[in-house]
């Protein structure tokens, strides 16, 4: 038998990413100011856009700052460098925060029934709107979910199917900013539980 290891250093290595070996870290390092200072006098970029691509340049980046993590047992010890935690533009803390929330839905909300996603886009005059109008944003998808439901609760009365007065649909939203050539394109990915669904007595 093989004996269990002693700690986990015998089966991971952390092995830090080097961000500053990427070749959009160097093009951004090198001409992200040029390129604001150009934009910025045929009107210039959302504030929150310049704050991503400026946190980008220190995500991952020992130089920007970093913590020092030890293993009590075995006393050996790594430095990890901060994260920007960005939302929109950084791969790894995008990835990262993908894999978190896909995770934490699998394991604690989306129940053990059968799902189909739909996806709502929208005409590019209410993209501009909902994109910076977050109780528009939120209201036109309240929208499409209730729609949704209302035509999930009328396909099961069509079959004959009497629902319970606690029965109830569901569903879990990403908003998606950005279309595949990277533009302005907030649109909607959502996860609809594929049915109308209820409780029995004594379930949970």
């Amino acid at each position: 038998m093989t004996p269990y290891p002693d700690h986990a250093s015998t089966l991971f290595e952390y092995q830090r990413r080097d961000p500053e070996e990427t070749a959009l870290f160097g093009i951004l390092n090198r001409h992200l100011e040029t390129a604001l200072a150009e934009i910025n006098e045929r009107g210039g970029l959302p504030a929150f856009v310049v704050r991503e691509l400026r946190a980008f340049l220190s995500c991952g980046v020992l130089a920007r700052g970093f913590c020092r993590l030890r293993c009590d047992a075995c006393g050996h010890d790594e430095v990890v460098a901060h994260s920007c935690k960005g939302r929109g533009f950084c791969i790894s803390c995008g990835t990262r925060r993908m894999a978190d929330t896909a995770a934490f839905l699998v394991d604690h909300v989306i129940p053990d029934v059968p799902v189909r996603q739909w996806v709502l886009t929208l005409p590019h005059r209410i993209r501009y709107m909902i994109a910076y109008d977050p109780a528009l944003c939120s209201a036109v998808l309240d929208v499409f979910i209730r729609a949704v439901f209302g035509w999930q609760r009328r396909v099961a009365k069509r079959a004959g199917i009497e629902l319970a007065p606690e029965a109830d649909c569901g569903a879990v939203t990403v908003i998606q900013r950005f279309g595949s050539s990277l533009g302005l394109n907030p649109h909607f990915h959502s996860i609809f539980l594929d049915g109308v669904f209820a409780i029995r007595p004594g379930e949970r």
